[in-house]
């Protein structure tokens, strides 16, 4: 799962943005607001912790510019020392799918971006299933036809992004920054992500599920629902 935390306290954001990728996400950090809509506008999110309160503006300012631009489609968080229900409400009223307040337990806080993506991509479902295969997010295990595969941290969340996302076509960039976040940009190519998609493909289909991805020439790669 790829994260923003708009952050200015440096302490706080390192703090959460080091436990959660020990968790196993990818976490980027903005501390400003222009820092903020220049990530934004570059690269895609599955989760934004937003605090309202940033040296150079409002973070409910930027939720009116979010939802009003479609800058995003991610499920947003926000993050502040504020209690007062006036600014829960309008966050919430603005387009935010959930208000945290400092201090917060970093469990909680992982428990609620990933419950946060279950609601937005599957349902709310404890467990993900597609077909033959099954996924259970909490133990990162994944079973075709109910045995157990074996896959690498990239091939699991790989696996996940793509039935995330199935019948979209998705760019090897896409796929690159969603796996890496801002650490791509100093790589010469994205041909690793080949790699990754091909040994995938391999373990998946000897494992006996159905070859759902397909490459779209000159655009991307395609995980299907249903297999011509």
């Amino acid at each position: 799962m790829k994260l923003l935390l708009i952050e200015d306290n440096r302490e706080l954001a390192d703090n959460v943005s080091t436990y959660l990728i020990k968790e196993g996400h990818i976490c980027e950090v903005a501390s400003t607001l222009r820092e903020a809509e220049n990530k934004l506008a570059t690269f895609e999110y599955d989760i934004i912790l937003l605090d309202i309160m940033l040296p150079d503006g409002n973070g409910l300012d930027l939720l009116r510019v979010v939802k009003r631009d479609h800058m995003s489609d991610a499920g947003l968080i926000i993050i502040s020392a504020k209690n007062a229900l006036s600014d829960k409400v309008e966050g919430l009223d603005l387009g935010a799918d959930d208000y945290i307040t400092k201090p917060f337990h970093l469990s909680e806080l992982n428990a609620r971006i990933k419950a946060m993506y279950r609601r937005k991509h599957f349902d709310g479902k404890q467990t993900i299933v597609f077909n033959e295969i099954e996924i259970d997010p909490e133990t990162q295990e994944v079973t075709v036809h109910g045995e157990m595969m074996v896959l690498t941290r990239k091939e699991y969340e790989l696996l996940v992004y793509f039935i995330a996302n199935k019948n979209r076509v998705l760019t090897k960039q896409t796929i690159a920054e969603h796996l890496w976040g801002d650490h791509v940009d100093y790589l010469d190519s994205f041909d690793f992500v080949y790699q990754h998609i091909k040994n995938l493909r391999k373990k998946l289909t000897a494992a006996g599920a159905e070859d759902y991805l397909s490459n779209v020439y000159g655009m991307g790669y395609k995980f299907k629902e249903v297999v011509a």
